[in-house]
């Protein structure tokens, strides 16, 4: 359920709007403290009896304010692959948005090489091997528990080598709050800026709409762990009426949001867009 029907419901149970009941309906809908303040502030200082229809404009102008209008255009290498570095705790659709922004790329014209760089789970190498084969995308792997750092290696050689325009790592999905697993993720940082400095290019961060407030303590913690985020893909966007946390992402971490997911297809991936957004979780 979205949270224009959520404010609806509440306007049958109750005529006359409480602040209280409008407030935590705001946070539950994972808009986060600082928002639902600005919010609210907006709100009273419209003064006169709220109406449904007030309440939801305010949202969309408020949001609107907060979210970029439209995802910024990946940045490009000076010379040489651009280097994607995807990253997310397990679950959030880490793999399969990978192969999404693959095949989005693709279909723009771009050369693309997917490194299968998740080795701490099997399934992942297979996972990321079936939607590259689906795909028609190139990929380099290696074995389970090998050294994702080298697998990065081995697939820049070959981007360099061959003239593809992206590389796309697909990195293990760990807990934000294991610090080796984090460690890991910089030692690949460091190995990639030895090919070529200004590399990775981009570092996306994928969370999951419906973890809500637990999705803005893993950008915190990714954020802190790699110092460069530069871009959050949101999955499971399909129906869910989820999708607020993105606001508090981008209000105290100045993450903004690049792709959403709505889908298990592979064309069920597209580039942020403010307005769009706002009228799904509404």
């Amino acid at each position: 359920m979205g949270l224009f029907s959520k404010l609806k419901s509440l306007f049958v149970r109750q005529p006359t709007i409480d602040w209280e009941d409008l407030e935590a309906l705001l946070i539950q809908a994972d808009l986060g403290p600082a928002f639902t303040d600005q919010l609210l502030d907006s709100l009273r200082a419209r003064g006169g009896a709220l109406r449904l229809e007030d309440i939801a404009e305010a949202t969309r102008q408020e949001i609107i304010k907060v979210l970029p209008e439209r995802g910024a255009p990946l940045r490009r290498a000076e010379s040489g692959p651009t280097v994607i570095l995807v990253t997310g705790v397990n679950g959030t659709g880490k793999t399969t948005s990978t192969a999404k922004l693959a095949w989005m790329l693709q279909r723009q014209g771009h050369r693309v090489l997917l490194a299968a760089a998740d080795t701490f789970r099997a399934a992942a190498i297979e996972q990321l091997e079936a939607w590259a084969t689906r795909l028609g995308v190139a990929i380099v792997k290696t074995q389970y528990q090998a050294d994702p750092a080298a697998v990065c290696f081995e697939a820049h050689d070959r981007a360099v080598r061959e003239g593809f325009d992206f590389l796309i790592c697909d990195t293990a999905g760990r807990l934000h709050t294991r610090h080796n697993l984090m460690e890991e993720l910089g030692k690949i940082r460091r190995v990639l800026a030895r090919k070529d400095p200004s590399a990775p290019h981009e570092t996306l961060l994928v969370v999951d709409a419906t973890t809500g407030s637990n999705a803005l303590n893993q950008a915190r913690e990714f954020q802190k762990a790699l110092g460069s985020l530069t871009g959050v893909i949101v999955t499971k966007l399909d129906g869910s009426g989820k999708g607020g946390i993105v606001i508090p992402i981008q209000q105290e971490l100045g993450i903004p949001v690049r792709f959403i997911g709505t889908g298990e297809k592979a064309e069920d991936f597209e580039p942020f867009g403010a307005a769009a957004f706002v009228e799904r979780i509404l």
